[in-house]
């Protein structure tokens, strides 16, 4: 087994007989070239953990959510309901101060959606042995390049052909120049969310693993507190990044 493994290895390992058989369906990795093998399963089961988490979680709240006679009353503790409507709340203001109630209402799916799986698999890297989606820049691209398709998708739908013409830059003489360089930054937009998020939570789930190995008691804990600050701080960029970038693509030409 690897050194640094989780509870997920060890399933996978069990089962590395038929994985090895099938991991030519996972394809060469892009940025090195390596061929897969059977631990390239575990952040995509990770990923799907994390989703079913995530779906579980939401249809309970929302379980709570359809009766009206309770969901106008607020439940007196913290619960699921509560910590949903506070987490997601935040996230809604923060796009409607950005883009309106209008489109923060219609593009909101997306921006709470990406906020609340980047969150639960943060999180994920406070608990030793588990695993973290969000560590493998696999996963971290992936959603990176969902956002990136989603709000070039959402700008030509709002825009059409303004929102190639933009990227030309006001004027014409201008225009090659200024189009090579929008472009250019335009596709750097998905690296950069990707690789930021993987660089942070796979350093953190690292340096915790590590303290826990070696001193189970007490000095993990400051590490425990700077981590739960890296696991809300890395969800508010990833989102607000995203609130941007959709922002950005579906502002109109008379804004």
């Amino acid at each position: 087994m690897p050194s640094h493994s989780t509870w997920l290895t060890f399933i996978l390992g069990s089962m590395k007989d038929n994985l090895d058989a099938n991991v030519e369906a996972i394809g060469h990795s892009l940025m090195n070239g390596h061929p897969p093998t059977w631990m390239s399963f575990e952040p995509i089961v990770a990923a799907i953990f994390v989703a079913l988490i995530v779906l579980v979680l939401a249809l309970l709240a929302r379980a709570r959510l359809v009766k009206l006679d309770e969901a106008v009353i607020p439940d007196e503790k913290l619960s699921l309901r509560t910590f949903m409507e506070v987490f997601l709340g935040y996230f809604y203001d923060l796009a409607k101060s950005m883009m309106g109630p209008k489109r923060a209402k219609k593009y909101f799916p997306v921006i709470g959606t990406s906020a609340i799986f980047v969150f639960f698999a943060n999180v994920m890297a406070l608990i030793p042995g588990m695993p973290v989606a969000t560590s493998n820049l696999n996963i971290t691209l992936g959603c990176a390049i969902v956002v990136f398709v989603l709000f070039n998708f959402y700008g030509l739908k709002e825009n059409g052909w303004s929102y190639i013409k933009h990227l030309a830059g006001p004027a014409w003489y201008l225009a090659p120049l200024v189009f090579v360089i929008e472009v250019i930054s335009l596709c750097v937009r998905p690296i950069t969310l990707a690789v930021r998020l993987m660089l942070n939570m796979s350093v953190d789930h690292l340096i915790l693993s590590i303290f826990v190995s070696l001193v189970a008691l007490v000095i993990p804990v400051p590490l425990m507190i700077l981590g739960c600050l890296i696991v809300l701080i890395q969800t508010l960029v990833f989102t607000l990044l995203t609130t941007i970038y959709i922002s950005l693509a579906t502002e109109h030409d008379h804004h």
